[in-house]
């Protein structure tokens, strides 16, 4: 204690900064943050140099020039007259479209995966590890090209639906068209419409910011009625039942504003020599979302198998002695546990699907890499600008993307008390 004292009281000496343990990290952190803003001022001071050499300035004006060039999948409004700026959302919004589709389908996908790689049926055992090793040893790419490739020439020509005997029949009561040139879907309509709100990027329909603001205010009224159902169960022991009343809280506003608006399908028509009508599925989105959902689904399939593995075993037998059949075991028991240990590395692959959406790039799918860091930076020639906001918005998608997951990870992660 006294030798403490003593070096508590000691006189400062500038060799304390780097033997002295009080201040030896701050000392290091210091000239570490000194090191970093240099090398910044040197990279900026540099690359603005270089910029004047070539008689070039750093700005974002390019975003407000007429794109001239057109969009094949386009879930807003666009045309070639449009700006830099507005080619850029529509790439942004396709981006977020196929990776939201494919973290669904390959979420969906790994979980039947993983988990029918342990069932005690040898067939569909060895199936699922062949499925896992052939699709998660072969690069991504080569998978969407696959895909495409039996889009565009497995596929009936849109002239084969014609004619009284067409070679070729529409599914699902002649609402939907598969064929070469991609797949073809009824499309919701309205016959109401309350206009269009001006943002500066284009405008946006008012039905629709209606249909996300009910479908908002639903959400809120659901986890009213779980938290409150929690709160019972915590005082009385009884949870009361929510399900009907989810529903209705769902449904009812969204089919009253629905009716309200006029709400039609309209269905694809065979007219000419192809389809008008409808919604169209290109080859180029669905080679990306099904070619991702399939090789991600096979790196989900080894996680959740991980996780259900790491279940101890006597849960199983727990639950198969309280008389819960294997489906019930494996849905009500084992999964919810191994959630714990699935979401951490599920993650990562949500991240890796959003990240190798650019390789929509060999397909022709117009996503943010081909609008914005493709077309856009190939005719303004500025590329220093294109490719930081693109890494900018990569990164934003990313951090929201672990942000939400993180989120919902904490809650179902185990307290200890």
């Amino acid at each position: 204690m006294t030798t403490r004292n003593a070096a508590r009281h000691e006189p400062f000496r500038l060799g304390m900064l780097l033997r002295d343990t009080r201040y030896r990290n701050g000392t290091i952190q210091a000239i570490s943050f000194i090191l970093l803003a240099i090398s910044l001022f040197w990279l900026v001071d540099n690359t603005v140099r270089n910029l004047a050499a070539l008689g070039k300035d750093f700005s974002f004006e390019f975003l407000w020039r007429t794109a001239g060039y057109d969009i094949s999948q386009r879930p807003i409004d666009y045309t070639s007259a449009s700006t830099h700026a507005r080619a850029a959302l529509v790439g942004l919004l396709n981006t977020l479209i196929v990776a939201a589709l494919a973290c669904i389908t390959a979420t969906i996908l790994g979980v039947f995966a993983g988990v029918l790689r342990l069932s005690s049926n040898w067939i569909v055992g060895r199936l699922m590890t062949l499925y896992v090793e052939s699709f998660r040893n072969v690069p991504a790419l080569l998978w969407i090209i696959v895909v495409a490739a039996v889009m565009s020439e497995a596929m009936p020509a849109p002239t084969a639906f014609r004619g009284d005997n067409p070679d070729a029949s529409m599914l699902l009561w002649d609402s939907i068209a598969v064929t070469n040139r991609g797949i073809y879907a009824p499309s919701p309509g309205f016959s109401t419409d309350l206009g269009q709100l001006d943002l500066p990027f284009g405008s946006v329909n008012l039905g629709l910011l209606a249909i996300i603001a009910v479908l908002a205010g639903s959400f809120a009224m659901h986890r009213l009625l779980v938290n409150n159902a929690r709160h019972v169960q915590s005082r009385t022991g009884r949870r009361p039942q929510t399900w009907w009343k989810s529903i209705a809280v769902f449904a009812i506003p969204l089919l009253a504003l629905l009716y309200a608006l006029g709400f039609y399908l309209q269905y694809p028509e065979l007219k000419g020599l192809n389809f008008i009508s409808g919604l169209q599925l290109r080859n180029s989105l669905i080679a990306l979302w099904i070619g991702l959902s399939i090789y991600t689904g096979a790196f989900i399939a080894e996680i959740v198998r991980s996780g259900i593995l790491a279940i101890s075993r006597g849960q199983t037998e727990a639950a198969h002695a309280l008389g819960l059949r294997p489906g019930q075991t494996m849905r009500l028991v084992i999964l919810p546990q191994a959630l714990r240990i699935i979401v951490p590395p599920l993650i990562s692959q949500y991240l890796n699907i959003t990240k190798n959406t650019s390789l929509g790039l060999a397909v022709g799918y117009m996503d943010l890499r081909s609008t914005l860091g493709g077309i856009t930076i190939n005719q303004t020639g500025r590329e220093l600008e294109g490719m930081l906001m693109m890494m900018l918005i990569y990164v934003s998608i990313s951090l929201i993307i672990s942000g939400v997951m993180n989120i919902y990870n904490n809650r179902i992660i185990l307290k200890e008390r």
